[in-house]
């Protein structure tokens, strides 16, 4: 479209947008042109941005289903001047009590909503405070990862599915207790092919996927830490160094991301919403084990 800017982040993954206010509806034709660069590129970055909530709600919607309903602590936020859906990502404590969730520290790679029965489509991420160092996040490309493993270990995967787990704000594996019966989780494929592009990707994590179904346990271990260590390999990620008014949404079906250490003494605020498939019926966050 005339007036709107697509620029490559770097060869990894990712496109940097212009010439467009998040502030207005977006035209229909707009709104197809920015599909289509999701759909190629997987993360779009809108720096610049000045939105409310209201705002980045209308924005979520274009890639699918804006979700509804408050993640605590958020939810204790919530007043009648608030748009439902709002997660703040943030450090900050008022009282001695988090205002938001994931606050301190580096958190390893993940993809939203792994543990679910139904993922997430796609994430967006509006920067408000932003440390004077650290906090960026790293997005992987998966779908390139996929492709550079070798045949072999194509085949191998080929059918295969891992198991997903998460409890609720841990940001490294060492803090989930994969005993635990009532965590939230889900078996997925560990290939999957992106309904899109038509590219296939793998589908695991570092903090999420804990076990290969139907593989020896010794086996499922050394495999998973092999392609951990494959899908975080340098040519596979771009680092995302956050500014006040990006904005940045990114698909999980075929990224993951990670964080960062940041200073603990300064501020990191950012409001997330997630974006689910349209068919997808809410999950609540505590559901049960369904493996």
């Amino acid at each position: 479209m005339a007036g709107l800017g697509i620029v490559p982040l770097g060869s990894a993954v990712g496109a940097r947008i212009t010439g467009i206010d998040l502030r207005e509806a977006v035209a229909p034709d707009t709104e197809a042109s920015l599909r289509a660069a999701f759909t190629d590129h997987s993360l779009l970055c809108f720096p610049g941005q000045k939105i409310s909530a209201p705002d980045q709600i209308r924005f979520a919607a274009i890639f699918g289903r804006a979700d509804g309903g408050y993640r605590p602590p958020s939810a204790s936020l919530a007043t009648t001047n608030t748009t439902r859906g709002v997660m703040l990502v943030s450090n900050i404590r008022k009282n001695g009590r988090q205002i938001g969730s994931l606050p301190d520290g580096e958190m390893q790679f993940h993809s939203d909503g792994a543990h679910r029965t139904v993922p997430y489509r796609a994430t967006t991420l509006f920067a408000i405070r932003i440390p004077s160092r650290g906090g960026n996040t790293l997005f992987a490309n998966l779908a390139a990862a996929y492709a550079a493993l070798p045949e072999g270990r194509k085949r191998w995967l080929d059918g295969k599915r891992a198991l997903h787990v998460y409890n609720y704000d841990s940001v490294t594996r060492d803090l989930i207790d994969e005993t635990r019966r009532d965590l939230s989780s889900a078996v997925h494929p560990l290939v999957g092919v992106h309904p899109d592009s038509g590219r296939p990707a793998l589908y695991l994590s570092r903090l999420m996927t804990c076990e290969i179904l139907d593989v020896e346990p010794g086996e499922s271990a050394s495999v998973l830490e092999e392609l951990f260590d494959h899908a975080e390999k340098p040519e596979f990620v771009y680092e995302h160094r956050w500014t006040p008014g990006d904005l940045v949404v990114w698909d999980n079906r075929c990224l993951n991301h990670a964080r960062t250490d940041f200073p603990p003494d300064e501020d990191r605020l950012l409001r997330r919403y997630t974006i689910s498939e349209p068919e997808a019926a809410e999950e609540e966050t505590g559901r049960c084990r369904n493996s």
